[in-house]
């Protein structure tokens, strides 16, 4: 299988080899573009200029639209998108709102990075149908290859928009002559820009196992948007035309707005009141003339195309009339201002739609990011709050996002106990550091730092300073830390099932979607390997979404395991069985153990929507197990739960069992339920297939499931939240009881609580002030049985307390309120080992 990268480069020169077949070249004929190869890059382009040159900026040397753009149009930044979504809806295109930058419909990937991901894999597939056959949207999206870009180049960001034209249509609907004239028809009616100043390059794309050809627009340097036709499908065994025909276009809005307005950096152009308060605070000031000359060769420092940065920035200052240190010096303040203001947009989108950051998985580069900021600030001494920074983007996307403001106290608070932990963090580094600068340190080993302690080679930098010494600082580091987590991310999402040999086995019919308490049925044997037997329908619950399969009988034989493999259950049976093919078979479920796994699953939807509303938006499902003893919620939060609120998170749970609400389980199509209940139902991860089962506890918690349900909220039981625990960051676990595991629970407690109280002859209600006495005797027995030391005569006295004071009772009561089940757990093993010992 080929590469991305060598699928492109090789149908590149097979596109532009027969370009009337691959590129709308009738219509560019008809309007007087010329054909021309590069003289530099050898790329083949359409223009009305006599050049030899194809307009890229690596070509011809930077940016030329600086104080003097062709663009005829006056357009801020949320003007830019008004008027293309103006203009395509009389085009007949469908205006969709943005998607979420956290693609849980998407198991590809963890952030949206293009329009296009919106859309993958399932619409591009044609698995499911697409939202309307041509559409444009204001796709934001995150990708933290360019991060130490960002400043220095004046272009490149972590968080942007990409204006998306979209179709998804049949080889016979399909019109590209049309698409494009639609395209450059906004651009040269619309934004302004005349025929003679565009570019426009023939090239290819690929991605996500699917290719085409596609037409880059440029203009002055700039490239506006590039325009893909994805046409073919790459497989091991061939490639082959796609079924469906996908139109990909994005249009970079920032780049765009940036074009339009012809000054300064491009940041500037995208959240100007933003800058203008920054600039305030930090009392920078812009030297505008000088700054359109260093933007002009800007492009020249993008460290993705330079093998020497050092002798870039030297190119740069010859061709500006400076050194590179004097370059260097202007330029660092700025670059970081606008890196503070570009790194708050894209933690305000993330953040407000849901991750948080972390040291592992897709939020570990939003705290990467996050640092990066932190640090700019620490280290120019800036009263910058970035939750604050966070507000004035808010306030300005306003009327073209107008979720973010909704949700910027959440993310505001999520900001605030980062910034915590950041300072927290370097207090703890400063041994660590002192130890370090003794040593040569490699880039390796400044990553490794970074990694493992949240030291910024900032930090180590200082130190180093300090000592006399130099430290060689890659202009790339937080790209290469970047990198190096998702390639890690990516291999740890690689994985191998057990796969049975079920070819031609049609899928089973699932009986317990509807009626969780289906218990007896009869069905017809369609395939047999081994001990497994496959029916044509089956009641039986496989063992997926964290919940148990289910035991019980196909005829004689026990069911002892369930296993689902692409839409079709294989129940595991005690031994082979002597049913045959054919035959009709009659089944029955363990319904107790159905019911305690039931009850366990219904409560986990129950306590995630609690969860979320007491905590925050940032609330999603990051793992769940359903057992017959306990179940467990896993969901993302960034800090540890306090006592009061699990007290809260348990209220609301058993209030909405008592308020008795019908659940609702159906199936739907996958872009009904999308339309109807949002991203949202995604709790569990993205769901292959056209169609999902969606479980609904009206107005409180919706979503995609495949598990067993009970009918109405009463039935789980009552709940009760067993403990919870930090198990990684920005994951929180909260075990839980329901129904009659609940009830054992309480049983457990009250027996344990009674039997402490008869061992220190006290009332019952007297343990949980007691909980601290018997502590404190426990570990003395414990140290003197270490020791081998005599015991003391009254050792196990406990008529008295050698701490009884008010304070000691209140943090004995405090204990046995916040975990009553694991200390009277706990409690009974003490005296168990003290009757042991006094034996």
């Amino acid at each position: 299988m080929k590469t991305d990268k060598e699928l492109k480069k090789e149908f590149k020169q097979i596109a532009s080899k027969n370009p009337d077949k691959y590129y709308a070249t009738a219509v560019l004929k008809k309007k007087g573009f010329n054909r021309q190869q590069c003289s530099k890059c050898k790329t083949w382009f359409w223009t009305k200029q006599k050049s030899d040159i194809c307009g890229d900026p690596e070509c011809q040397e930077g940016f030329t639209f600086f104080g003097d753009t062709p663009a005829k149009a006056k357009l801020d930044y949320v003007g830019v998108w008004k008027n293309y979504a103006d203009y395509f809806k009389k085009k007949g295109y469908t205006i969709m709102n943005r998607y979420p930058v956290v693609a849980r419909w998407n198991p590809t990937t963890y952030f949206t990075i293009a329009s296009i991901a919106a859309f993958q894999p399932y619409v591009i597939s044609g698995e499911v149908e697409a939202p309307a056959k041509e559409l444009v949207i204001p796709q934001f999206c995150i990708r933290f290859g360019d991060l130490d870009n960002v400043g220095i180049t004046g272009s490149h960001c972590t968080g942007f928009v990409m204006i998306g034209q979209h179709a998804f249509v049949s080889k016979k609907e399909w019109d590209q002559e049309r698409y494009f004239k639609d395209l450059l028809a906004w651009i040269v009616d619309h934004l302004g820009i005349p025929e003679e100043e565009l570019f426009l390059h023939e090239d290819s794309w690929a991605g996500g196992g699917n290719y085409g050809p596609c037409m880059e627009f440029f203009s002055r340097g700039c490239e506006l948007c590039n325009q893909v036709y994805m046409m073919y499908e790459h497989q091991e065994e061939g490639d082959k035309e796609l079924k469906l025909k996908v139109l990909d276009m994005g249009l970079g809005h920032e780049r765009v707005a940036w074009f339009l307005k012809g000054e300064g950096q491009i940041y500037e152009s995208i959240f100007p009141t933003v800058c203008e308060k920054l600039k305030e605070i930090t009392s920078i000031a812009y030297d505008e003339t000088f700054m359109n000359k260093y933007l002009k060769y800007a492009p020249l420092l993008n460290l993705d195309e330079v093998s020497d940065i050092n002798k870039a920035w030297e190119i740069v200052g010859k061709k500006i009339g400076v050194s590179s240190s004097v370059l260097k010096e202007k330029i660092s303040p700025l670059a970081a201002l606008y890196s503070i203001a570009e790194h708050a947009r894209t933690l305000l989108v993330a953040l407000g739609d849901g991750a948080l950051p972390s040291n592992v998985g897709g939020g570990y580069n939003l705290r990467v990011i996050f640092k990066r900021a932190q640090g700019f600030i620490d280290k120019y001494e800036w009263n910058i709050d970035l939750g604050e920074v966070c507000r004035w983007h808010a306030e300005y996307l306003k009327s073209l996002f107008p979720e973010l403001l909704e949700k910027i106290e959440n993310v505001k608070k999520i900001l605030e106990v980062e910034r915590r932990k950041y300072y927290e963090t370097k207090k703890k580094n400063k041994r660590v550091i002192e130890q370090e600068v003794k040593k040569k340190i490699t880039t390796d080993r400044l990553i490794q730092l970074y990694d493992s302690y949240g030291i910024s080679p900032g930090d180590i930098d200082e130190a180093m300073k300090q000592e006399g010494k130099v430290l060689s600082i890659p202009d790339n580091f937080y790209g290469l830390v970047a990198e190096r987590h998702e390639q890690a991310e990516h291999k740890a999402q690689t994985k191998k099932e057990k796969k049975f040999p079920l070819e031609g086995v049609p899928l089973t019919k699932i009986l317990y979607y509807g009626k969780f308490d289906f218990s007896e049925f009869t069905a017809k044997v369609v395939k047999i390997i081994e001990n497994m037997a496959v029916l044509d329908e089956s009641a039986f619950y496989p063992t997926s979404g964290g919940q148990l399969h289910d035991i019980g009988n196909i005829n004689e034989y026990h069911v002892v395991d369930v296993i689902k493999q692409n839409g079709i259950i294989l129940h595991v049976l005690d031994k082979e069985p002597s049913f045959n093919i054919g035959e009709t078979v009659n089944c029955s479920i363990d319904m107790k153990r159905r019911m305690q796994l039931t009850q366990h699953h219904t409560a986990a939807h129950i306590i995630n929507g609690a969860a979320k509303e007491v905590l925050g938006d940032h609330v999603w499902q990051a793992g769940a197990a359903k057992t017959l003893e306990k179940g467990r919620l896993d969901i993302t939060h960034f800090d540890a739960l306090t006592a009061e609120e699990e007290k809260a998170i348990e209220r609301i749970a058993n209030n909405m069992v008592e308020k008795n609400i019908e659940i609702g389980k159906g199936v739907h199509t996958k872009a009904d339920a999308e339309q109807e209940h949002g991203f949202r139902l995604y709790q569990g991860g993205a769901v292959p297939g056209s169609e999902l089962r969606v479980v609904d506890i009206p107005g409180f918690d919706t979503e995609a499931c495949g598990g067993t349900h009970v009918d109405s909220t009463n039935q789980v039981g009552r709940i009760k939240i067993l403990k919870s625990s930090k198990v990684q960051d920005g994951i929180v676990r909260i075990e839980f009881a329901a129904g009659e595991a609940a009830d054992k629970v309480e049983e457990m407690k009250t027996g344990n609580a009674e039997e402490i109280a008869s061992f220190l002859d006290v009332d019952v209600k007297e343990v949980p002030a007691r909980a601290r006495e018997i502590f404190e005797k426990w570990k003395k027995i414990k140290k003197l049985m270490k020791k081998k030391k005599e015991m003391p005569e009254n050792i196990f006295d406990f008529s008295s307390s050698e701490k009884s004071d008010g304070d000691v009772v209140a943090e004995s009561a405090k204990i046995l309120k916040t975990q009553p089940e694991h200390v009277l757990k706990t409690l009974k093993r003490f005296l168990n080992d003290i009757e042991e010992w006094k034996k």
